[in-house]
């Protein structure tokens, strides 16, 4: 885009070092040593189909390929740059590089802060801001940092059918003998439990949930003492026998609801503890993490090649695969993280959330954001004054 050379002249900052008018002769040979630095917006539409992605775009319209590389990354955590860019989507970009006094570049530059308007999943805009322990990053408009949580969810398309908390036993039957030396809701056929797998300790791996039962749920955990559920008749002359109640369980992970085979991902780097039939879990994985972390994922129909214990696996590396194994109704991902062997909510834990900043820092970013939006709006007064 040839838009970019006035967009570029009408933003740019220079800052020259200090040079006197009547420098040395002697002195003029390392002029072109001296850096300058500007700082040059540029504003663009995704185009074509094949060639049609943010990065050949951004190039053309005049933003250097080493310039963007930081903010497609940035970007990348958001959204999929590859499937939901479009074309027609919009970007603007206001960067930073730094020259010699001839104009020429030094280095790469580094993108200020970046927009995009996506007909997928709406504006997306990245900053780059200094936060007082004088890290500088990208964050997102509404304060939360760019870089991805230490612990992500292990399928791509998310879909809870059960949380993290007490529910009743979505099988409906009398609680049956533990497996894997657990006290919980079992249902199905009755079998010898199988061995323990390496690394799991018993009674430490359980989890979250509303008070409910789903179709595609399963259950785990330990019976909550003094707590039954009873859905019979409250009021009228003739009322049939009550049914008998229904035992409340802590259910200590969450449900992701997928289809057979659909792939999983390690939630972070980690090591294999554990990978086998484990009773009501099904086919199961546990991977211990950094930090007395580690994760759980039941019910897979098959392991990924590779995965036994003491495996190394990185973060989204796949390890297996959906299934409906174990005590299970229907296809779905049972998935757990504990913190030194106790089960917390992989939703609410912190180490599953973006890191958000907090006031004060948040005002000052809020504030560094308007001045940005105000640059682009004058900017975009006077580009519209001259006719383009």
């Amino acid at each position: 885009m040839k838009r970019a050379s006035l967009a570029a002249a009408l933003a740019v900052v220079m800052v020259f070092g200090s040079a006197s008018a009547g420098r040395a002769s002697d002195e003029e040979g390392s002029r072109d040593l001296l850096p300058f630095s500007r700082q040059i917006a540029v504003d663009g539409t995704v185009r074509g189909t094949v060639a049609g992605s943010l990065e050949s775009s951004a190039v053309a319209a005049g933003v250097p390929t080493p310039v963007m590389q930081e903010a497609l990354q940035a970007f990348a955590t958001s959204i999929d740059l590859g499937r939901e860019v479009r074309d027609g989507d919009r970007f603007h970009v206001r960067y930073e590089q730094t020259f010699t006094i001839e104009g020429e570049p030094i280095g790469a530059g580094r993108v200020l802060w970046a927009e995009l308007r996506t007909a997928a999943k709406g504006t997306i805009a990245i900053h780059r801001y200094r936060t007082r322990d004088r890290v500088e990053r990208f964050w997102l408009a509404n304060g939360q940092a760019v870089s991805p949580p230490a612990i992500r969810l292990p399928v791509e398309t998310v879909s809870i059918s059960s949380g993290f908390g007490l529910r009743a036993d979505p099988f409906g039957k009398p609680t049956p003998p533990p497996t894997a030396g657990k006290s919980g809701a079992m249902g199905g056929p009755l079998r010898t439990p199988p061995a323990l797998p390496p690394g799991l300790k018993p009674g430490t791996i359980t989890g979250q949930a509303p008070l409910s039962s789903y179709a595609g749920a399963s259950a785990y955990g330990r019976p909550s003492a003094g707590l039954s559920s009873y859905s019979g008749p409250s009021t009228g002359s003739l009322q049939p026998a009550p049914r008998a109640p229904r035992a409340l369980f802590m259910h200590e992970g969450i449900d992701l609801v997928a289809p057979t085979g659909t792939p999983v991902h390690a939630a972070a780097d980690g090591v294999v503890i554990g990978a086998a039939p484990n009773g009501r879990y099904g086919n199961w994985i546990r991977i211990d993490h950094a930090g007395r972390l580690a994760t759980v994922y039941g019910h897979l129909s098959a392991f990924a090649p590779g995965i036994a214990p003491g495996t190394e696996v990185a973060r989204g590396e796949l390890i297996g695969f959906v299934g409906n194994t174990g005590r299970s109704t229907a296809p779905h991902l049972h998935f757990e993280l504990l913190v030194g062997g106790k089960p917390v909510n992989p939703i609410a834990h912190p180490e599953a959330k973006r890191t958000q900043m907090r006031s004060p820092e948040l005002e000052r970013f809020r504030k560094q954001v308007a001045r940005s939006l105000a640059e682009r709006a004058r900017e975009a007064a006077v580009a519209a004054s001259y006719g383009r």
